[in-house]
């Protein structure tokens, strides 16, 4: 519920989904997080008092934001991992390749990355995993991917590390926040032991699923904003300022003044 100025991070997210044809959308929340449901759902009276006020700019928002897509949600017990996480979606998935998005990332892109990776499982009929170049001394943050290019942005992966170090990592190809992959995930997941932090790491269960299965890598064309990291949310904040025509000329003005003191 991070907002970037005054709309909150997971709704981003869940439009990223929905501008990618996605209308059945499962939000996995631990304890606390009722807000998010909140979000989504209709408040009527809300709805009635901004009718009443002739607000229509934020009646039609609220109306928008409630009939987005079809919201469900299921509370992750413990915080036990992502591959955990996502082992709660096996009932609601059922035997379909689905999309996982990460709630703490959101994707600058012409085109939405959940389509990209959309589009490369139609091409090539295997899990993708969304990925972006990040500096060699930074490869031991991220889950890094190594492989076979079969063209400028897809690989057909051979492996996958959780924060390897740097003179192990097999690239500097990380993955991104993003993944299409196949129902037989969840098989996978049920065989992973907890690895880094005590957790279910779904890094370790796609090397499972590796083994089975083909998985490819897809080059994102457009940027990830990290929202968990505190000077990435900084840096999001300033950028979509900017690009916000109420919002962009004086703020520019603003931040050219601040620089100049």
């Amino acid at each position: 519920m991070l907002p970037i100025i005054d709309i909150p991070t997971i709704q981003y997210v869940v439009q990223e989904a929905v501008d990618s044809g996605i209308e059945d959308i499962l939000i996995i929340s631990g304890k606390g997080k009722r807000a998010i449901e909140d979000h989504f759902d209709r408040n009527v009276e809300l709805e009635s008092r901004l009718e009443e006020k002739e607000d229509l700019l934020w009646f039609n928002e609220m109306r928008r934001l409630a009939d987005m897509a079809n919201v469900h949600f299921v509370r992750q017990k413990e915080a036990n991992g992502l591959g955990d996480a996502i082992y709660y979606a096996r009932h609601h998935v059922g035997n379909e390749p689905f999309a996982v998005l990460l709630g703490d990332t959101i994707m600058d892109s012409v085109i939405p990355v959940t389509q990209q990776l959309m589009d490369t499982y139609e091409q090539y009929g295997g899990s993708v995993i969304a990925v972006e170049e990040v500096p060699a001394n930074k490869v031991n943050r991220y889950g890094i991917v190594g492989g076979t290019s079969l063209s400028d942005s897809i690989l057909e992966l051979s492996t996958l590390v959780e924060k390897p170090a740097i003179d192990k990592a097999p690239s500097n190809l990380a993955i991104a926040g993003r993944y299409v992959l196949t129902p037989e995930i969840f098989n996978t997941i049920e065989q992973t032991p907890k690895g880094k932090n005590n957790e279910i790491q779904l890094t370790d269960s796609l090397l499972l699923l590796l083994k089975r299965e083909n998985i490819f890598a897809h080059h994102i064309e457009g940027k990830r904003h990290d929202i968990g990291d505190k000077l990435d949310y900084l840096k999001t904040t300033v950028e979509f300022a900017l690009k916000r025509k109420e919002f962009a000329e004086p703020f520019r003005k603003f931040l050219v003044d601040i620089l100049n003191k």
